[in-house]
């Protein structure tokens, strides 16, 4: 089974309102996100909330995903990672395909090539690659679960994701998309025609 991870928990403090709701092409960001998992050989969505979870959850309801909540969101995004982790523990996992809510970009067709890549060459991490950067969302095989849950959160998840680059296969991809992270209002002016 594999689990598309979508982390929202943050607070989304430099934006000044919740990138998830952020409308791009008429939608909002979780649900472009969402939608474009279900066309692919996901199994199933899990989306980690945080932040005013309660509305949060109220807000996406309607998508019909499954939500956990990040008591300690404000430690960052490992802390999430845990969260989910966590909430899969006895499920029948291959790997967790993570991404960012702030990252709306997404795209099927480059989901389901990177879960075939996965299958047919077993590493550990599968990453896309857009002329030479490495951008989201990033799949990583349930043989890691450990050593993220091991991993500090004032580190983060660098040291896991960097730990194997003999195991890590890195995809190139011409969908631009994986490199565009709207954190503030001026990236999202940039980025998102309908602001």
């Amino acid at each position: 089974m594999i689990v598309a991870v979508v982390l929202s928990a943050g607070a989304s403090s430099r934006m000044g309102r919740p990138k998830a709701l952020l409308p791009v092409d008429g939608v909002p960001f979780i649900e472009r996100i969402v939608r474009a998992l279900e066309h692919t050989e996901v199994d199933r969505t899990l989306v980690v909330l945080g932040h005013n979870a309660e509305a949060m959850r109220e807000a996406i309801a309607y998508l019909g995903v499954d939500t956990v909540v990040n008591p300690d969101y404000a430690r960052g995004q490992l802390s999430s990672l845990h969260t989910a982790i966590r909430a899969l523990d006895g499920a029948p996992v291959e790997a967790i395909l993570v991404h960012l809510v702030d990252h709306p970009f997404i795209e099927s067709r480059l989901v389901d090539r990177m879960i075939e890549r996965f299958r047919a060459e077993e590493k550990l991490i599968v990453v896309p690659r857009f002329n030479g950067r490495r951008g989201h969302p990033v799949l990583f095989s349930a043989k890691l679960f450990p050593e993220f849950l091991a991993a500090s959160l004032d580190t983060g998840a660098k040291p896991v994701v960097r730990g194997h680059p003999e195991e890590t296969l890195e995809l190139d991809t011409d969908e631009s998309g994986i490199l565009v992270d709207i954190d503030t209002p001026e990236e999202y002016r940039k980025h998102v025609k309908d602001t």
